[in-house]
């Protein structure tokens, strides 16, 4: 896999049973390049751990005045840098690539679990945590990913230097065969507490990246109640948290790498002072003893790469850990993700509440309740809740039908072609006009319609005062993230008019108009039951302008279909809809006689 060839075609489908296993399904998706920068690392670090073995035979050529074995020794030298800059040159290629091709897959992966869950993700995994996900953990997978090639090499020419120099000179191999091992695993014990502090380090960061996300998001409300003081206290707080943490957990890497520098510096004082009784005794020569004492030093160099591995994994595991919760979150449906099955026609019905939507018309649904209204949203465009009712017989929660076709039994994009949901806080991404009104569409509503019916007049004026394009078309203004520019109505119209271009089967709409006034929301009212003719339209709201224009109104109670009927119908017959549409308090009821005067 090469760079240039990303995106990859075909994600896959990642095993998110646990962290392990998640790192280990990314690690099989790129063996083909893991197994290329494993083998430019043994060229590498080979080339290095070779490199003692010309240099001591320089060193006894000196001594035995033999010019031929010096020039040898430095032809082997010059070979060995070619190989060593050749080989780190391609193995830190070959291990960005890997890194690089292991984030674009599990952003391609996030993106794509984005799409399927659309604003149901965001209800079931917080954004805090998807914002750390998909920027600082992938960082840590990756790095990960980068790292096990290298370890790999370190490890396997460790393993055959420990064994080259117990055949070379077995006096001091036994020294280093049994120093070795003790090195390596010395460190050992010290990791779960090292991983246990990076992991309340990851934790506590993630908290704070969710509080600064969640602080952002809200400034404008903030500001209006004064509160930016409080939350930046909350803030400060966590962050000084987050330092604590991190300081905590360098000390135990810190201590961790003291180790691995003081083991391997003892153990090259122990064969230097033996070596140089052994080369006084005449056992060895000169030029064996700087062979081994360079040998021993080259130790140094693989154990930095055990501690990066160690370190690297006790980072990625709980990134991966998180990374794969979010990708276990799914959408119950059976059908493929794509295909191109007809969208089906009809009454849209809910076997939960009871609800049952008549096709071509403008329905109002009124839940009193804001939650009760949000899971109704969900489950009518085919998310029910992970925590929803169920069937009563274990079967897991009922799926929502239209026209007799179950939506979870749909293709993922024929269920959206069928069914819009607008919640009561829609999404505008940062762009033009244009780009925000560039969606998928059926083509028989343009855009000038849609904002006409969604009253955004106003909204066009000051998009084409704050143009950069000369003509003063607002189709060309950027509009911000989340477009903070706007007031809440304006980002409210705008949204609507977005889900009006679409023009799906079903539209339905969670407080479409709970931050316009009055007189726009009767505008709007009117604008949506014109463009609407003909399709299916359900507003969840209690506004009596809205509901007064409905050609049907819904009532549940307790997540229940209660009545059905016009709203001054149901304003006339039904004291609990009376009470919710009008914000009144239920009257007392009348005392008794007999209680009155047991009360006097």
């Amino acid at each position: 896999m090469h760079i240039r060839d990303l995106p990859h075609p075909d994600p896959g489908v990642p095993d998110v049973r646990t962290a392990g296993a998640f790192l280990l399904w990314l690690y099989r998706q790129q063996l083909g390049g893991q197994l290329k920068a494993l083998a430019w690392g043994l060229v590498n670090v080979g080339a290095i751990a070779a490199s003692p073995l010309p240099v001591g035979l320089a060193v006894q050529a000196v001594v035995d005045r033999d010019g031929g074995r010096l020039l040898l020794a430095g032809g082997l030298i010059m070979a060995l840098g070619v190989l060593i800059a050749l080989g780190g040159t391609m193995l830190h290629r070959a291990a960005v690539t890997n890194w690089i091709t292991a984030v674009a897959r599990m952003q391609q992966l996030l993106a794509r679990k984005t799409t399927e869950l659309g604003s149901a993700m965001t209800r079931r995994v917080a954004a805090g945590e998807i914002v750390a996900v998909s920027t600082g953990d992938l960082e840590k997978i990756g790095w990960f990913v980068e790292a096990v090639s290298r370890f790999g090499a370190s490890a396997v020419t460790t393993v055959a230097v420990a064994i080259a120099v117990a055949v070379y000179q077995p006096e001091l191999g036994v020294l280093v065969a049994v120093g070795v091992p003790v090195m390596a695993l010395a460190v050992l014990p010290l990791l779960p507490p090292a991983i246990r502090r990076a992991d309340a380090q990851r934790e506590k960061a993630g908290r704070a990246t969710e509080l600064a996300s969640d602080t952002v998001a809200g400034l404008r409300v903030l500001r209006g109640i004064g509160g930016e003081e409080l939350f930046l206290g909350r803030y400060r707080s966590a962050s000084q948290e987050v330092r604590k943490a991190a300081v905590r957990s360098a000390r135990m890497w810190s201590l961790i790498s003291a180790v691995q520098v003081l083991l391997p510096g003892l153990l090259l004082i122990a064969v230097v002072w033996y070596g140089a009784r052994l080369a006084l005794d005449g056992t060895i020569a000169v030029g064996h003893l700087v062979t081994l004492y360079s040998a021993v030093a080259f130790l140094l160099f693989p154990l930095r790469h055990f501690e990066e591995i160690a370190q690297a994994y006790s980072f990625a595991k709980p990134s991966a850990k998180r990374t794969a919760r979010v990708l276990a979150q799914t959408r119950p449906s059976g059908g493929p993700a794509r295909s191109q099955a007809p969208v089906p026609t009809g009454d849209l019905h809910d076997p939960v509440s009871g609800l049952t939507l008549a096709a071509g018309r403008l329905t109002a649904v009124v839940c009193g309740d804001p939650d009760t209204a949000g899971r109704l949203a969900e489950r009518l465009g085919g998310h029910p809740p992970q925590h929803d009712e169920d069937g009563g017989d274990g079967t897991g929660p009922l799926s929502v039908v239209l026209g007799g076709t179950p939506l979870d039994e749909l293709p993922r994009d024929t269920a959206r072609e069928a069914v819009l949901v607008q919640d009561k806080d829609p999404m505008l991404l940062s762009g033009t006009l244009g780009e925000l009104l560039d969606v998928p569409a059926s083509g028989r509503v343009g855009a000038t319609e849609a904002l006409a019916a969604a009253q955004c007049g106003d909204v066009l004026t000051a998009l084409a005062q704050a143009s950069v394009d000369a003509a003063g078309d607002p189709m060309h203004t950027h509009i911000t993230e989340r477009g903070r520019s706007l007031s809440g109505g304006q980002r409210q119209r705008l949204a609507l008019a977005r889900s009006l271009v679409t023009d799906p089967e079903v539209l339905v709409l969670d407080e479409p108009t709970s931050a316009v006034d009055a007189h726009t929301e009767a505008r709007i009212a009117d604008g949506l039951r014109e463009i609407r003719t003909g399709r299916t339209t359900v507003v969840l709201t209690s506004s009596p302008l809205l509901l007064d224009r409905a050609e049907q109104v819904v009532f549940l109670q307790e997540g229940k279909a209660v009545a059905e009927a016009t709203h001054r119908e149901l304003l006339r017959s039904h004291p609990a809809y009376r009470t919710v549409v009008t914000r009144e308090t239920d009257p007392e009821p009348a005392m008794s006689t007999g209680q009155i005067e047991e009360s006097a």
